[in-house]
């Protein structure tokens, strides 16, 4: 730290070192090592990158109050409140379970977003301890390297690319592309050390032409060549087993220029194309149109000796610095002082772009989707007819430039111009073009739009729209909904009783919103029959646990039920285990099972515990009936009258005459749901009843 900033605090760096040592006094690492290693070597990461001591001391400590006796208050007294908060704002990260089911694991991403906006320091600390984890995993048991490995592909190395590290991207998919598939990972190793081996003078050829024309020139510049990580390649070559597009120099190995100006590296570029055939549709300029995360750089590919393909980066060493720092680079320190990059970008910049999407009511899992979109995709830029530029994601449309512009426009959009001439809805957007949006009053969203909206605010402001035109027809779905499962317990659905439902679920008196929500899948109407008559519920004597269902898994090993084959109790199952997640259970005739035909040792023998189980096994009918009214209703009404609950309802289809629905029905057991189907299939109304077993949801 001294190196490059001789003026911090020397003394609180030694303190929160001596401090960690004490705290972890005793502790160990998997690999045997006294804890103390892992902050230490985290710390040192930080200093590479020549950031604050402030950041470094939240390193050594990060752990403490996590691990160890040490409390926020102790942090505050020692060493300041600044640094508690830091150290606070990792222990909550750790503490999130990111790779949870999707809406948990939604909320959990909304918690480290507002985390990241308080202080951006939190998460490059976690970032680094991730990143020595990683480094260190093979002293996990192989169940854990895989699910920390996962986590990170998911999860951490996207947002290090999204904050501008990508050298730590890099390593981080890499790193876990050796634990997730170890075999593919020596094979493209295997293929690099062939190619190296023929190609090494090659590429040094290459770089003496590139600083040759740079000298001739006469433009200052550093020329070097590197080779790109296995899993960069791996996912380069589309994880196609070709040694044809392997044998491509610039599959593995790409060149850069740093230069001294801006003007340099538009001189570097033509000096390059002069001297070597650019290839068409391979050039990107992100110095005139950076990227967020304040990157900048020429991108472009050559024909070079020999016809074969060269990739070169050309940018300037502040340009760089940003390039290989990130939003780290607002934190570090030269010569004592904090660094004054030009290109550095304020931190929480691209977290702030989010903030619209905090707003109250968004759904978790919109929000999940949003932030996905927005950090895994690259970006396109079109212009308004005033020149002002809109940044969309890669493989946006015109509707989604609607709603960048603003939400009013998007939903009033009924047609786009781009580049002066008319387009579908539909249109891909390409960089450079110019977006005119049509509007009409009385428009409104069209179902089909959510299929051709990219960006997560179109498809967030779309739903929404959607919602509040559908809640009528909602309302009287979860009317006959309700009516059918209280029919079941021999009770009536007065709007007084569904008031009371309201109120006990958490939605005032709105009866209405109750039946909304009903309809449109978010509750269920067992929900509604508990919250008003619990008694009903518990005085059916004791059911098995959820949790207990099956027989035959290993002491806390966890299951669910394959979407493929539904499986209810009562019907033939066996188990298939899945590395770090529990156990698959598949009905006995599911043709999926051909898929594990190999793998006999991940295959269990499993059978339903003896008892009566709850009516929570849901299962998808497929049900095919006179388009008349009255007659979903009255199909509701039967499968109340078999004690069976709707959570979920769809149309697949709709003719003059019939229509075909989707209704995904809770039953307790195979006899249950045979007594559903036959009770259907005796109403004359009913063209036909079939189980639907290719998709365990309704989509």
């Amino acid at each position: 730290m001294l190196s490059y900033n001789p003026r911090a605090d020397e003394a609180h760096l030694r303190a929160a070192y001596d401090y960690a040592l004490a705290a972890h006094e005793g502790q160990f690492r998997r690999s045997g090592e006294p804890y103390i290693v892992h902050p230490v070597a985290v710390s040192a990461l930080l200093a590479e990158q020549k950031l604050d001591d402030a950041t470094l001391i939240t390193a050594l400590l990060h752990d403490t109050v996590e691990d160890t006796m040490a409390t926020r208050d102790d942090i505050v007294r020692l060493f300041g409140a600044e640094i508690a908060d830091l150290v606070d704002g990792v222990t909550k990260l750790t503490n999130f379970q990111l790779n949870s089911n999707e809406t948990k694991q939604a909320e959990n991403f909304r918690k480290l977003f507002v985390a990241m906006s308080k202080d951006m320091r939190v998460i490059l600390v976690k970032l680094f301890d991730r990143l020595h984890n990683m480094r260190t995993i093979k002293s996990l048991p192989t169940e854990k390297q895989v699910k920390k490995a996962r986590e990170t592909m998911d999860i951490y190395a996207p947002l290090a690319g999204r904050m501008g590290m990508q050298w730590m991207r890099d390593e981080l998919e890499d790193l876990s592309f050796q634990v997730l598939n170890p075999d593919a990972r020596r094979s493209v190793l295997r293929r690099m050390a062939r190619l190296r081996g023929v190609a090494e003078d090659e590429v040094e050829k290459i770089r003496y032409d590139i600083a040759h024309e740079m000298t001739g020139e006469g433009i200052p510049a550093t020329v070097y060549g590197r080779a790109k990580r296995p899993y960069s390649i791996w996912r380069k070559m589309g994880q196609r087993d070709s040694d044809e597009s392997f044998n491509r120099l610039s599959d593995i190995f790409g060149f850069r220029v740093i230069t001294e100006t801006r003007m340099d590296c538009y001189h570097a570029l033509g000096a390059i194309h002069r001297r070597w055939r650019a290839v068409p549709g391979r050039f990107k300029d992100y110095i005139s149109e950076p990227k967020v995360n304040g990157y900048r750089s020429l991108h472009t590919t050559v024909l070079g000796r020999d016809g074969k393909r060269v990739e070169v980066q050309i940018r300037t060493r502040e340009m760089h610095e940003v390039a290989e720092k990130g939003v780290a680079a607002h934190w570090s320190y030269k010569d004592g002082e904090p660094m004054e990059n030009p290109y550095s970008v304020d931190p929480a910049a691209w977290v702030g772009g989010l903030s619209e999407y905090f707003e109250a009511g968004t759904d978790v899992a919109e929000f999940f989707e949003t932030v996905k979109l927005e950090m895994y995709a690259d970006k396109v830029f079109c212009f308004t007819p005033k020149g002002e530029v809109i940044k969309l994601p890669k493989g946006a449309t015109p509707l989604d430039f609607a709603f960048a512009i603003h939400t009013r426009i998007g939903l009033a959009c009924v047609g786009a111009r781009v580049d002066g001439s008319r387009v579908p809805l539909w249109t891909r957007l390409r960089n450079g073009q110019s977006v005119e949006i049509i509007t009409a009053e009385g428009q409104s969203p069209q179902a089909t739009w959510i299929d051709i909206a990219v960006t997560g605010k179109a498809k967030s402001a779309i739903r929404r729209a959607l919602r509040e035109a559908q809640r009528d027809r909602f309302i009287k779905l979860g009317r006959e909904l309700v009516r059918g499962a209280f029919a079941n317990i021999d009770k009536k659905a007065t709007d007084k009783t569904l008031m009371t439902a309201a109120r006990n679920l958490g939605l005032g008196s709105d009866h209405e919103e109750l039946l909304s929500r009903l309809g449109s899948g978010e509750i269920t109407a067992r929900d509604v029959v508990t919250a008003v008559y619990p008694e009903l519920a518990e005085a059916e004597g004791e059911l098995v646990e959820m949790r207990r269902a099956v027989l035959g898994l290993d002491e806390g090993q966890s299951w669910e039920r394959g979407s493929c084959c539904q499986p209810v109790p009562g019907e033939r199952i066996v188990g298939i285990t899945q590395p770090g997640t529990g156990v698959l259970v598949h009905a006995i005739d599911c043709p999926r099972l051909a898929d594990y035909e190999d793998q006999m040792d991940r295959w269990v023998d499993l059978h339903w515990q003896p008892g009566r189980h709850s009516a929570a096994f849901g299962i998808v009918l497929e049900i095919t009936m006179s388009n008349d009214a009255g007659v979903l209703g009255r199909v509701c009404t039967l499968i109340g009258e078999q004690k069976a609950n709707i959570s979920n309802v769809e149309f697949a289809d709709r003719k003059p005459d019939f229509y075909r629905a989707m209704l995904e029905v809770e039953v307790s057991n195979v006899e249950h749901l045979h007594r559903v189907m036959t009770a259907l299939e005796a109403d004359t109304n009913v063209a036909e009843v079939r189980r639907h077993r290719e998709s365990g949801e309704i989509s």
